[in-house]
């Protein structure tokens, strides 16, 4: 039995410590990691996973970014501590996660990742969307919160300014 629960400034450092466990040493030179530089998670759609005794089993953060004009949500990472991989815990993340977004009023949401994956959370790719380089145009993924939330919207993927 898992909660699922907002992200708190306290989880912070075991959040990192898992990202840094869950992936290579250099995912912070990624370009998606320049787009968070400086601009804190969402608050409230940023999730832990905990278990019953209170052990970070899995977490999943959401940034701001803009694509022109438009604002968009930038998920990632998402990841499961290996001893809790196959239990359906990142699943879990980014339903509970993506539910809250809508009604906080974001209309959608872009990933850089693996279209098999992702697809059955209703990603797909999206054309006329760029990420800084280098990143493979056929990860980049997108998922409408509200009908019709990716018509007409094109460009760079840009760090979030207020």
């Amino acid at each position: 039995m898992y909660s699922l629960i907002p992200e708190t400034p306290d989880d912070d450092w075991e959040v990192e410590a898992l990202y840094d466990l869950c992936f290579a040493p250099g995912r912070t030179a990624l370009s998606s990691y320049r787009l968070r530089d400086g601009v804190p998670p969402v608050v409230g759609l940023s999730h832990v996973a905990r278990d019953a005794e209170g052990i970070l089993a899995g977490a999943i953060r959401y940034w701001p970014v803009h694509i022109g004009a438009a604002a968009c949500l930038l998920l990632g990472p998402v990841a499961v501590h290996p001893t809790r991989q196959s239990e359906g815990l990142g699943r879990a993340l980014i339903n509970e996660s993506l539910g809250h977004a809508a009604p906080k009023g974001w209309q959608r949401v872009m990933l850089v990742g693996d279209a098999p994956y992702y697809s059955r959370f209703g990603f797909s790719q999206l054309s006329g969307v760029h990420m800084p380089p280098p990143t493979n145009p056929e990860r980049i993924l997108g998922r409408a919160l509200t009908p019709g939330a990716w018509d007409g919207i094109t460009g760079q993927v840009t760090r979030w300014t207020d």
